[in-house]
């Protein structure tokens, strides 16, 4: 049976994370930074199980089938068409990210090195327009990384058992996280040296921690806005979420406004599922098919770029920004324009693809 609560929080985090990268006003865009990612890590450890540290195998094959090759099929894929995209304007030499890094079309040489860094190293940011695929490294690593953690801890001390070992592998990663950042140590064979992986099997655990205690923990509006509370303190303070240039405070704040941002979308995601309406459906439908949001809102995001070009008069080049039209970003409404499109259009893509694919392979049978 669906947990549709665990499935409509999945689907919050996946529009959070569209409006995170469609450069709104500051504030909403620091808060959702604080707690968005950590989102998929906790909802990803909750239904974690100790059937698999007897048929670890598995586990590992479901990861791989489930993170490795989507970001493997939809790397190449956004690889195949990126000089393509030059010759049609969806990406240019002379605009491109906010601290003005831009992309050039490939020769062979760079266009199968690229390859290879894909299937070799998922660094996640090979190519602009799949430019959140870190994610998929990041889980994958975690969640095996936790996995053979406690199978390693697991038995070898009477006292240390089920959940005790749990939060010892995340102490265990808040202390690699406070190593790595306080001495500026990196995992030199994963790329981006390992601080979101170390995150990871954190917010992993606590993932998997929530569920064994859920049943004690009471739900109540008080305590949400005491969640709610957290979050804007963390931003009105500057906390980082998970960046790729922490500082040693964050081993502290982003474990609390991680935890605090899943137990608030919790709360409000229980409220929801209580309702069969329009509005439960779409998040459940959402937090399902996450993975195509995933894959193919920045590309969605092209289609506003074109209209907020068009609104500005601005360079037909600038539909090269990644990951949005740069241009009074912080201060128009774009932004929900973008998160529409980001989340709407690919769910669009996957519907039709849905219906026309079924179709024509029963046309072809037919035949």
């Amino acid at each position: 049976m669906r947990n549709h609560v665990i499935s409509i929080c999945k689907g919050i985090a996946i529009i959070l994370m569209v409006v995170g990268h469609t450069e709104g006003p500051g504030f909403l865009m620091h808060i959702v930074y604080l707690f968005h990612m950590p989102i998929f890590f906790i909802t990803a450890g909750y239904f974690f199980s100790r059937k698999y540290l007897s048929d670890p195998w598995s586990f590992v094959v479901k990861r791989f089938k489930g993170l490795y090759v989507p970001m493997v099929k939809w790397s190449l894929f956004f690889l195949l068409i990126h000089n393509l995209m030059f010759r049609i304007g969806l990406l240019s030499e002379h605009y491109g990210n906010w601290e003005n890094g831009v992309t050039h079309p490939y020769n062979l040489h760079t266009f199968l090195q690229r390859a290879v860094n894909i299937v070799t190293s998922m660094s996640g940011y090979d190519e602009f327009l799949a430019g959140a695929f870190w994610f998929f490294r990041a889980l994958l690593i975690s969640s095996i990384l936790f996995l053979a953690l406690y199978y390693v801890l697991d038995g070898k001390w009477r006292r240390l058992r089920g959940n005790g070992i749990v939060v010892c592998i995340c102490l265990a990663a808040l202390g690699f996280a406070a190593l790595k950042i306080g001495n500026g140590l990196k995992v030199v064979n994963v790329v981006q040296g390992g601080i979101r992986e170390a995150w990871g099997v954190f917010f992993f655990g606590v993932g998997v921690l929530y569920r064994s205690y859920e049943h004690r923990i009471k739900e109540h509006w008080a305590p949400a806005l005491v969640y709610a509370g957290i979050l804007c303190l963390g931003t009105a303070l500057g906390w980082h979420g998970m960046t790729l240039s922490p500082w040693l405070q964050d081993v502290a704040t982003l474990p609390l406004t991680g935890i605090a941002g899943f137990l608030l979308v919790h709360y409000i995601a229980k409220h929801i599922n209580r309702h069969d309406n329009v509005i439960k459906r779409t998040l459940v439908h959402c937090g399902e098919y996450s993975l195509y949001i995933y894959v193919f809102h920045i590309i969605s995001f092209k289609v506003v770029s074109a209209i907020k070009i068009a609104y500005y008069s601005l360079d037909w080049e600038q539909m090269g920004c990644h990951m949005v039209v740069h241009h009074n970003s912080k201060s128009d409404c774009f932004w929900f324009l973008y998160t529409l499109a980001g989340v709407a259009l690919p769910l669009l893509w996957m519907w039709g693809y849905q219906k026309i694919v079924p179709s024509l392979k029963a046309a072809l049978h037919r035949r």
